[in-house]
């Protein structure tokens, strides 16, 4: 009977499966190293990426921020420069103005009735004057109130006075003036006195 020592061929296959072992067990850990090494690259890329884009994003925010400061700066000029061109308009509008008033108070002052002063707060104008009857006073009153350029006559005061040995009645009015507008835009006769 012939025997036979199995012996050194099962470690001869137990070493041999020992070395397949650490063979795949270092694939293994070299493919989990590459792995490792891919991933950590690709997502140091696009941390990398993603750093550049709020980098560009910070500084696109940035240049948007000083445009805006910018524009701001732009609109109080432009609000300035408006508020100014309304003062313009206003002295330009406001320019004939103590003409208008002027000649509008000798066209609605009755005869018999003379101005001492004429005082212009705002768009109130207190007259006082001397008319020589009462109904000159109301007159004027009436007429102040049908005018284009006044409204709202108020008698504060009227009371008789001597002169010369003469009898007037001394009359304090307030009379409120209409936003006026250009006399050349309104009134046909005075653009006809002009040319």
């Amino acid at each position: 009977m012939i025997r036979i020592n199995l012996l050194p061929h099962r470690q001869i296959k137990r070493a041999e499966r020992q070395r397949e072992f650490n063979l795949l067990l270092i694939a293994s850990a070299v493919a989990a190293g590459a792995i490792i090494f891919m991933g950590n690259t690709i997502i140091g890329a696009k941390i990398s990426n993603q750093t550049e884009r709020n980098g560009r994003l910070e500084a696109a925010n940035a240049k948007l921020d000083k445009e805006i400061e910018e524009i701001r700066e732009l609109k109080e000029q432009i609000q300035n420069v408006l508020e100014r061109k309304q003062v313009v308009e206003n002295l330009q509008s406001n320019r004939s103005q103590a003409v208008v008033v002027l000649d509008e108070l000798s066209r609605q002052l009755p005869e018999g009735t003379y101005l001492k002063s004429i005082k212009q707060q705002g768009n109130i104008i207190e007259l006082q004057g001397i008319a020589d009857t009462n109904a000159r006073v109301a007159t004027l009153v009436r007429n102040l109130s049908t005018s284009e350029w006044m409204e709202a006559p108020n008698l504060i005061e009227i009371k008789s006075v001597n002169i010369n040995n003469l009898k007037y009645n001394d009359f304090t009015m307030n009379v409120r003036l209409k936003a006026l507008q250009p006399p050349e835009a309104d009134d046909p006769k005075i653009q006809g006195r002009r040319s």
